[in-house]
């Protein structure tokens, strides 16, 4: 899932690079304007990884799931100054070389 902030340009490249590749909007499911908490318990009912440029606030309640033991989906968490086209290479690396749930509870930073 593609958190509401994230650049559309990074969704759409990824889209033209990898037609098939499953990516929902945060807005296209009802989480536009919805805390990070809520965001965080829909990409886990989901099962997919949740792609942000929110790297100030989301880790903290991700890592309150954990200890709480709560369900997380895996996070990528994109520099908003990060060039767009290495973010693209880096998200179509890192997707393809994961196993389904492999993500899971963990938290990536791009670029790498």
């Amino acid at each position: 899932m593609a958190d509401e902030n994230l650049d559309n340009t990074i969704v759409r490249g990824l889209l033209r690079r990898n037609p098939d590749s499953d990516i929902v909007r945060g807005k296209g499911v009802g989480l536009l304007g919805e805390d990070d908490p809520t965001v965080l318990a829909c990409a886990a009912q989901g099962g997919g990884v949740l792609i942000i440029h929110d790297v100030t606030t989301i880790t903290r309640y991700a890592y309150e799931r954990l200890k709480l033991g709560e369900s997380m989906s895996g996070i990528i968490e994109v520099t908003s100054d990060a060039a767009v086209g290495r973010v693209i290479e880096d998200l179509l690396i890192l997707l393809a070389c994961c196993l389904e749930g492999e993500l899971d509870g963990q938290i990536y930073y791009l670029p790498l």
